[in-house]
């Protein structure tokens, strides 16, 4: 049906801004997080510390893009309320099992995985139901649900800070568990419009039937050349996207140390990303097709511009202005995602088109940070780290470039096909009206003659 661009909808646009904000305010924290794993499990003998601990930040990041792909399935399986309240419920779990452990190694699961996991579960189905209420304003709705993770992203700095100083680590882990319950009760608000695999299939009766297996994983989004390029350009971009989040903390302690408030980098990080969010979003509806993209492009250009940048900057005041210029970008860059990939593939197969993207997201997002920890335990220095985070993201908006003329041939070539068509139907109807005259002819003329 065609979506109704309201309604409901304006409910299922704040439950799903909350999924964001929980989901990506959690992990956009994980700086404070970290610098507290640091000092709780940490001793001065391990030479690879910062390596080790990186780990849990970086793999829960990576794991929630992992598993996108399977979780585009079971969307398209079972509709996105189950899948995004079973994943709530599992990143609860998670959440609540990291409070309880002694060593950094059973973070790897319970943080790094079990919580990843669900967390990817409850989000991905909170993309997907916006297309159900929403076309012509999209992009707007999409910044602001993108725009949750920001106000998080903002808040909870501050507030972690406040209770690991006051009840540690453990007993705030706890307290984020609330968010992660008021998303459990959000995913009962993703009510679809669109009947889900089991409706169609099990009829009257709702006997469950699994569909063939080219409906489950749907591989024929890469058959499309805008969408291929674009699958694996973005990834190549964000081999040094996550560095800044998970190891800027440190970096300003290492700098600066405890004489600036280092928090107040994810405050501009998350206010301006915010902005960056509503505006771009809404600028997004008025560029047509494909042409979005290039929103992208000049995303990933300034994010590396300013990850350079970072060690360049000796007065904090300046990393602050960087901090404001990378936090823009970067709302910039998230909440056009789903508008692109509605472009590129069409509404019927953008689960798993935003599903794979994410998987294929999770390898550099996951890689990242623990190779910039690396350097920073042997040279002690995050300077190297910081440059070498800043090229893949121009290396990646160079590839995306060629995305909207790809685009464009492809649908030229596909207007090009019925056009073919009907000219060989047309001439085929010209042929049979000629020889049907021409046998008329002298059939009439011995007819007069008689």
């Amino acid at each position: 049906p065609e979506p109704p661009e309201g309604g409901w909808g304006w409910v299922v646009m704040l439950a799903a801004m909350w999924c964001n904000g929980a989901v990506f305010g959690i992990q956009n924290s994980c700086g404070v997080l970290f610098v507290s794993m640091l000092r709780l499990f940490g001793s001065s003998e391990d030479k690879q510390l910062v390596f080790k601990t990186a780990w849990v930040s970086s793999l829960s990041m990576g794991m929630v893009f992992f598993c996108s792909p399977i979780v585009s399935i079971f969307t398209d399986l079972f509709g996105c309320r189950k899948v995004a309240v079973i994943g709530a419920a599992v990143g609860l779990v998670g959440l609540l099992s990291s409070s309880f452990v002694s060593t950094i190694e059973p973070l790897y699961f319970t943080y790094g995985i079990l919580f990843a996991c669900g967390c990817s579960f409850a989000y991905q189905p909170s993309l997907v139901i916006l297309g159900h209420y929403f076309k012509k304003r999209l992009g707007l709705v999409n910044g602001i649900v993108t725009a949750g993770s920001s106000l998080f992203t903002v808040s909870l700095p501050f507030l972690l800070r406040v209770l690991i100083d006051s009840v540690d680590l453990y007993n705030t882990l706890r307290v984020l568990c609330i968010l992660m319950f008021v998303l459990f009760l959000a995913g009962f608000t993703y009510k679809p419009l669109v009947p889900d695999t089991k409706d169609k299939e099990g009829g009257k009766k709702g006997k469950f039937k699994l569909p063939p297996a080219k409906k489950i994983c749907n591989f024929s989004v890469f058959k499309v050349p805008s969408y291929r390029i674009w699958a694996f350009g973005i990834p190549a971009a964000l081999f040094g996207y996550f560095v800044p989040y998970v190891h800027l903390m440190n970096h300003v302690k290492d700098r600066f140390g405890d004489s600036v408030p280092e928090e107040v980098l994810l405050l501009c990080l998350g206010i301006t990303s915010g902005v960056g969010r509503l505006i771009f979003g809404r600028v997004a509806d008025y560029i047509p097709g494909a042409k979005k993209i290039y929103l992208q492009v000049a995303s990933f250009f300034f994010i590396g511009l300013m990850s350079m940048m970072i060690p360049l900057c000796n007065v904090f005041g300046a990393l602050v202005a960087v901090c404001l210029f990378m936090g823009l970008f970067d709302g910039c860059f998230i909440c056009i995602m789903a508008p692109i990939a509605f472009e590129l593939v069409g509404a019927q197969d953008v689960s798993q088109a935003i599903g794979f993207l994410l998987g294929l997201m999770s390898v550099p997002m996951t890689v990242g940070p623990p190779i910039a920890g690396l350097l920073r335990d042997k040279l002690g220095t995050y300077d190297v780290a910081f440059y070498l985070a800043g090229v893949p993201p121009l290396i990646g908006g160079a590839i995306l470039c060629f995305i909207p003329w790809v685009h464009e041939r492809q649908k030229l070539k596909e207007r090009a096909k019925p056009v073919d068509g009907e000219t060989t139907e047309k001439m085929l109807e010209n042929e049979s009206t000629l020889v049907l005259d021409t046998t008329e002819k002298p059939v009439k003329e011995l007819d007069s003659g008689f």
